[in-house]
């Protein structure tokens, strides 16, 4: 009897097991439609997240971010899911909707079997996809990669070697590298790292650079971004705090500063040096043999201009002359000599007299000779190098490569210039007056900078976004963006907390620069009869004063970074193509009618409101609006932008 209790329980288990089954079949047979019905919807999720999650990962890659591995796998999952979903779709294509019976039943049991198969392979792949898509990597070394425009010469491996010497010698904490501007400092240095690095000499090898108006703030981000820590929102203690405590978990550590001008407060910064942490090893590079001296440095290098023989070979490379050609070899001679030694010099106008005539090489060693810098006449070697690059710029080939050159000189010293930021204000500037459309404009900006990055007066960064200067450079840029010719006032990234009296008249001025401060008060009203460009930035809850932009009649490109500002200050600034603001409180937007002529509308971190303000549909004549960082922002009306006829990038990132 309890043998066939347990006989019964046995069959009426395997009979329940069985209903589930036998209905899944006769479901396969009788409800094809919803197995279609589910069949898509499921595709259509896999594919929605897939393009949410590529748009993600294209995001972060921008940001230089790493991406999981898991994710990557995910989109490669889904892709071929959806592919391989393709004969599906066509076969439901083919038959349209089956009835509930049809004479093949076998066939459309099959189809409806791999449909529900599919379905829950969507299914599952949905359940795994990773709502974090990435992280931030620890920053590769790219900094330390050396210049191709650049050769070893005797005094930098002579350098090399000193340098090597002290940084393996434990009595040695400080190292000083120094020698005049242009004379490749940075090269070396850059060189060190890469060697320190790859030999594990540290465990750690950082660079930053410093210039002539530190900024601390700017130096520990440099740091934090290498080490990978995230140091925004604190305070400046905060992050030198925060600072301080990682570098202490490093063991030995390389810490490269270019381009010291001023004894530096390492403890204001958040370096632990000296009895802090005696595994910290500091090598700085200056053009002032005194800051060796104040800052202590237990070993001083000098790095000597190139000897004659290797400053002939440095300059006939890059000016295409081959060995033992007659023609041109006694003036090159001559041109190369007036370049002193300076590799910087010799590189620039090696290109820069590149497959020129034999007249144009007299003409060149003329004006080389007859340089003339007043203010500085008593410092030799600087002449020199402001001479040779005043000749390279001279010999650019066309006017938009020079004025493009010049609008480099905008930015503050060391700073990584963004070529959308170029293009913005040559757009606005009206650089390439015969190009309609943003994108045109944003190739020809590049081609610029490609001229000018081959003849060395730009430098690569660590992205093709951006671009630098070199500081001599620079200096030089700003020298010519500042005479009558061109009317530039530059007072960048300096410091600046009010508006700098020291510029007596704004007659014939044609471009202002005090991007890279933090102005708290602007005068009430200024004269600029000509201004066309004018960049700023101020304190955050600084108001511009309502009648500041009156006298600016001309201006066709604004840029202001913090405050507060009333669009109706701008209503007779009715020329302007190119307004920018960045983290600028604005009022009054029904005001930007006003600006019938504006191509270009940058807003970023600037609208509080959930929608774009109806008044940007008014601007008839815009190509590019950009409402990044714009948080609340989550729509943008269809009558207004359906009103921009001739509108082409709209940027809407609002995290």
């Amino acid at each position: 009897m309890a043998i066939e209790s347990v006989g019964g329980s046995i069959i009426s288990k395997i009979a329940e097991l069985m209903v589930e089954p036998v209905g899944r079949q006769f479901r396969y047979m009788f409800c094809f439609n919803d197995f279609v019905k589910e069949f898509k919807q499921q595709k259509e999720k896999l594919v929605s997240e897939k393009e949410r999650l590529q748009d993600d990962v294209k995001d972060a890659e921008r940001n230089a971010e790493e991406i999981y591995e898991d994710v990557k796998k995910w989109l490669g999952d889904a892709e071929n899911e959806i592919e391989g979903a393709k004969p599906l779709e066509n076969e439901i294509g083919k038959n349209g909707k089956c009835f509930t019976w049809c004479p093949n039943c076998m066939r459309q049991f099959k189809f409806s079997k791999a449909l529900a198969k599919k379905s829950e392979t969507f299914r599952e792949l949905l359940e795994k996809k990773s709502t974090k898509v990435s992280h931030r990597t620890h920053p590769q070394p790219i900094e330390f990669l050396q210049s191709k425009k650049f050769t070893p010469s005797k005094s930098s491996e002579e350098a090399f070697e000193h340098i090597m010497e002290a940084l393996k010698d434990d009595k040695v904490n400080m190292i000083g590298l120094c020698g005049m501007g242009g004379v490749g400092k940075t090269t070396l240095v850059r060189k060190v790292g890469t060697i320190a690095r790859e030999s594990q000499l540290f465990d750690e090898v950082l660079m930053a650079t410093v210039s002539q108006n530190p900024n601390v703030t700017d130096l520990q981000n440099q740091m934090a971004d290498k080490l990978g820590l995230d140091i925004r929102g604190s305070s400046k203690d905060g992050r030198a705090d925060r600072l301080w405590q990682r570098l202490k978990k490093v063991e030995r550590m390389l810490i490269i500063l270019d381009d010291v001008w001023k004894v530096i407060d390492f403890q204001e910064i958040g370096i632990p040096f000296g009895d802090d942490h005696r595994g910290c090893k500091i090598l700085l590079t200056t053009r002032l043999q005194g800051i060796c001296s104040y800052t202590e440095c237990r070993k001083k290098v000098l790095l000597s201009p190139l000897p004659e023989k290797e400053a002939w070979d440095l300059f006939r490379i890059n000016a295409g002359l081959r060995v033992g050609e007659s023609t041109l070899n006694t003036v090159a001679r001559e041109v190369a000599r007036e370049c002193q030694g300076l590799p910087i010099a010799l590189v620039t106008v090696g290109m820069a007299l590149r497959d020129k005539s034999a007249v144009e090489w007299e003409v060149a060693i003329g004006q080389l000779k007859n340089s003339h810098f007043p203010d500085m006449e008593h410092i030799d070697e600087q002449r020199t190098a402001y001479a040779c690059l005043k000749l390279s710029y001279d010999y650019l080939k066309s006017k938009e490569t020079k004025l493009c050159f010049l609008l480099c000189c905008l930015f503050p010293e060391d700073y990584h210039i963004p070529i959308e930021d170029l293009t913005r204000y040559a757009v606005g500037y009206e650089l390439h007056q015969d190009v309609e459309s943003i994108g045109d404009a944003r190739k020809r900006v590049y081609v610029e900078i490609k001229k000018l990055k081959d003849c060395c007066m730009l430098l690569d960064t660590e992205t093709d976004e951006h671009v630098k200067m070199h500081d001599l450079v620079r200096d030089v840029a700003i020298r010519i963006a500042s005479s009558q010719e061109y009317g530039f006032i530059i007072k960048a990234g300096i410091g600046l907390k009010e508006w700098p009296m020291s510029i007596k008249s704004f007659e014939a001025c044609t471009t202002i620069s005090l991007m890279g401060n933090k102005l708290t008060e602007l005068p009430e009203g200024l004269e600029c009869p000509q201004l066309k460009v004018l960049l700023l930035e101020v304190d955050y809850g600084m108001n511009v004063p309502e009648r500041f932009f009156e006298g600016m009649k001309e201006i066709e490109v604004l840029s202001l970074k913090g405050g507060c500002l009333s669009l109706q200050s701008l209503e007779l600034s009715t020329k302007l193509q190119s307004l920018v603001l960045i983290m600028c409180e604005c009022k009054d937007l029904i005001w930007l009618r006003k600006l019938q002529r504006l191509k270009i509308l940058s807003l970023k971190r600037c609208l509080s409101n959930e929608e774009l303000p109806d008044e940007i549909g008014e601007l008839k004549e815009l190509r590019l609006l950009d409402v990044t960082g714009c948080e609340r922002l989550s729509r943008i009306p269809e009558n207004v932008i359906g009103r921009l006829k001739k509108l082409e990038e709209v940027l809407i990132k609002t995290n």
